[in-house]
């Protein structure tokens, strides 16, 4: 089993910054991947970001060149630099682990997640 807590979110004006932080416990040797969510009211939950085990980071189009995935591999921790922030980033931002798992003739992924962490972005 693995733990995820969130932490860093807030309101924020546009053009702003928040740093989110997301604090894993558990059997953390299991995963793989470690990355962002986040949901809108409204709207479906989208991917944000990822950092795998190796340190290979993927962002969705949107957040491109505004956030940043880094890892601390000693204190078991993720974070998520938002910088530039925008009225459209306003949403509850969930951490999310991945493990590798073998289900039937192929590798898939089982997923963690954190309670989430609110995220305002007002003018």
């Amino acid at each position: 089993q693995v733990r995820l807590v969130e932490s860093g979110g807030g309101l924020v004006q546009p053009g702003g910054s928040l740093r989110l932080s997301c604090a894993a416990s558990g059997n953390i040797l299991s995963i793989n991947a470690l990355g962002w969510y986040r949901q809108a009211p409204g709207k479906q939950r989208e991917w944000v970001a990822q950092i795998t085990t190796r340190g290979v980071t993927n962002y969705t189009d949107s957040v491109k060149g505004r956030f940043t995935i880094s890892r601390d591999s000693a204190k078991n921790m993720v974070y998520l630099q938002m910088n530039s922030l925008k009225p459209e980033d306003t949403a509850v931002y969930t951490c999310n682990a991945q493990r590798p798992v073998y289900v039937g003739s192929r590798w898939s992924s089982y997923d963690y997640w954190g309670q989430g962490t609110q995220v305002t972005v007002f003018s």
